[in-house]
């Protein structure tokens, strides 16, 4: 689990400042990322709401992850990993802005990290009283 909760805190952490970025110094992230100014400001603010919520959403995951199991395999796996998969996508199709292919890696990075830690821990079951004894040790030599 130890993994798990550092995997969520380390998203949660980008998710904010990806969040924060984009909700509260737009114009600063558009420049340092070379970017025309959108059309519709409103766009980015509401992707910078929604990148908020999701990283305060990785906290619950950092103070239980047992709990919260299911929320690391849509935001970190399926959102992110498809995140990376478009911003690739857009890159050769449309010509995106290269600094884009930063969150195509950092995105992608961390789905797979996710993914890892995920795995990780199906092969290595928590063995804490509260999940009871572990059903793969014979009884009688326990």
């Amino acid at each position: 689990m130890k993994l798990l909760r550092a995997v969520a805190l380390i998203s949660g952490i980008y998710d904010l400042l990806l969040g924060g970025s984009l909700l509260f110094a737009l114009e600063d992230t558009r420049i340092l990322l070379g970017v025309e100014e959108p059309r519709f400001p409103i766009q980015a603010n509401l992707n910078g709401l929604f990148a908020l919520a999701v990283g305060a959403g990785y906290f619950a995951v950092w103070k239980c992850p047992q709990d919260h199991i299911w929320y690391l395999w849509i935001m970190g796996v399926l959102l992110k990993g498809g995140g990376a998969i478009l911003f690739l996508l857009d890159q050769l199709l449309r010509d995106s802005p290269p600094a884009f292919l930063l969150f195509a890696g950092s995105d992608g990075g961390l789905a797979l990290l996710t993914l890892y830690a995920l795995t990780r821990d199906r092969e290595r079951p928590d063995r804490s009283p509260a999940r009871g004894p572990d059903p793969t040790v014979d009884s009688a030599n326990r």
